[in-house]
């Protein structure tokens, strides 16, 4: 049985990437010699893929028919020129793109055909084998369509390739733009906001902010206007002032982390009371096993309450007008980083030896928290951390943070074990603490100096300790007090307490009295 080739004018297109959409077949009328192909002879090609030759010839498939379907108006094809991948397709595409091809052609193998009244025949039956692009089609009823393509009018202006080069710089030019632009506003979004105000999302601030930074830079000759003070909030500190925002307060807590370290690693909450007072557990509960008949023993905690009052602290920063003048805007920055200075220095030294009389109670003067003899009375030793580092409890050891001032530091970091290591490990990376048996060290300035009876080092887990804020920093500006000497004078108050809560948390090292 031999191969039958029916060549027509077909309707099909193909696109720049080598697509082919077409009809293979005409169902309305015969060809030229008269035959006609009943719709149902190539249902056996439904669904099937088959090759895409150039004129019939086997040594020249340029492509695949990836879809075959019988329509009513005739038998429709679809598929893909190889043009990434062989030569031979990109030269036939040409071919279509200049409408030197113009046809299909359908190869195919004749199963059951009757003859036709006038000549032709009928077939109802073939196997399609192939479909071919041809040059010269012979089917003289088909219709055939242009290939797509993008088609430049032809009065269109050509530009020269400086005109194109500017036009290509102002559009990165304009995509940076916004880039940027969608850079900003996503970064604005992250950013969290204050808690207690409103997100800001163009950075700017608000009208009170506004008016305590004219509140800080005035001077007897620029006094801040009536109406600015309107939108400050009075302090009701007897000393009279103004309430920082909370902008302002909020970021001279930051602030104080850098001279109080304690509050890096304590608990600390705030409050708007004179004093808080916590449950505070003095016993434990003694359960007990029992038989099927016996009764039950009642065992109820012992519960105290520990009040952490909320003490009040004053200082006061001399700033000169010029700078306040000068300052760019920053004024606010210049006063906040003053007084977390001094008021950092002072909570430091409160929290670790504060009496807990009209101050906060310190770490080291709290009698609660147990002790751990060191072996001699003027050094530690290697074998003292271990024994402090073990007395204490696991689930607060693997919480614990070291603390001692800079000369016990220096001192430890000396120490060696019996191989010759050393006990200090330094920091893994940028921004790590160094670490004593795998638990961080921080420096706490007012601790004891090794000596005879004294507490050099400290060791817990210190959300033991609470500290408590209010966060309404308060500060009187008087520009008269100095004024001859060009300086302006900042009273600023605050309270804030600190007390030990858990005194199981933590332990002491201590040296012996001789």
């Amino acid at each position: 049985m031999t191969v039958e080739r029916l060549e027509f004018k077909a309707a099909f297109t193909a696109d720049d990437t080598g697509r082919v959409d077409g009809k293979a077949w005409d169902f309305s009328s015969p060809d030229r010699v008269g035959d006609v192909i009943e719709p149902a002879a190539f249902l056996g090609a439904v669904g099937k893929s088959l090759p895409m030759l150039f004129a019939h010839d086997q040594a020249q498939v340029v492509g695949t028919w990836d879809a075959v379907s019988v329509e009513a108006d005739g038998l429709k094809v679809s598929g893909k020129l190889l043009v990434e991948d062989v030569a031979r397709a990109r030269e036939v595409r040409a071919l279509l793109r200049a409408k030197s091809v113009t046809g299909l052609s359908v190869g195919f193998m004749t199963k059951k055909a009757a003859p036709r009244k006038g000549g032709g025949r009928t077939i109802s039956d073939l196997d399609l084998i192939e479909v071919s692009l041809v040059a010269v089609p012979a089917h003289p009823g088909a219709q055939i369509s242009n290939v797509k393509e993008l088609q430049m009018p032809a009065n269109a202006e050509t530009k020269t390739v400086e005109e194109l080069a500017v036009e290509l710089k102002a559009a990165n030019d304009n995509i940076a733009l916004v880039t940027k632009r969608l850079e900003t506003a996503e970064t604005a979004l992250a950013r969290p906001a204050i808690i207690g105000t409103a997100a800001n999302d163009n950075n700017e601030p608000t009208a009170e902010q506004k008016a305590f930074g004219a509140y800080i830079r005035s001077t007897p000759h620029a006094p801040v206007s009536a109406e600015e003070l309107k939108t400050l909030t009075v302090s009701s500190d007897p000393a009279g002032g103004y309430l920082a925002p909370a902008e302002f307060s909020t970021e001279f807590v930051r602030d104080l982390v850098q001279f109080s370290p304690i509050r890096a690693i304590a608990s600390v909450r705030s409050t708007g009371s004179p004093s808080v007072i916590y449950p505070a557990r003095t016993g434990i509960t003694n359960a007990k096993w029992k038989g099927e008949t016996q009764a039950q023993e009642g065992s109820e905690p012992a519960f105290g309450q520990a009040e952490i009052p909320v003490n009040e602290v004053n200082t006061y920063v001399d700033i000169s007008n010029q700078l306040l003048a000068d300052s760019a805007g920053v004024a606010e920055s210049e006063v906040r980083l003053a007084l977390a200075e001094d008021f950092g220095q002072k909570e430091a030294t409160a929290f670790l030896t504060g009496t807990g009389s009209n101050m906060p109670k310190g770490l080291f003067v709290d009698t609660a928290i147990a002790s751990k003899a060191a072996a001699v009375a003027s050094a530690i030793s290697f074998d003292d951390f271990i024994s402090v580092f073990y007395d204490l409890p696991a689930v607060y050891r693997n919480a614990g943070t070291w603390g001692m001032n800079s000369k016990t530091l220096a001192a430890a970091r000396k120490l060696k074990d019996n191989q010759g290591q050393y006990l200090w490990t330094p920091s893994p990376a940028v921004g790590q603490p160094e670490s004593i048996l795998g638990r961080p060290v921080v420096e706490l300035l007012e601790a004891d100096d090794i000596g005879a009876n004294k507490s050099p080092v400290i060791f817990g887990d210190f959300s033991g300790y609470r500290i408590v804020d209010r966060l309404s920093l308060s500060i009187l500006v008087n520009p008269y007090l100095k004024a001859t000497e060009g300086i302006t004078r900042f009273h600023a108050t605050r309270r804030v307490g600190g007390a030990v809560l858990q005194a199981a948390k933590f332990r002491k090292m201590k040296n012996p009295a001789s």
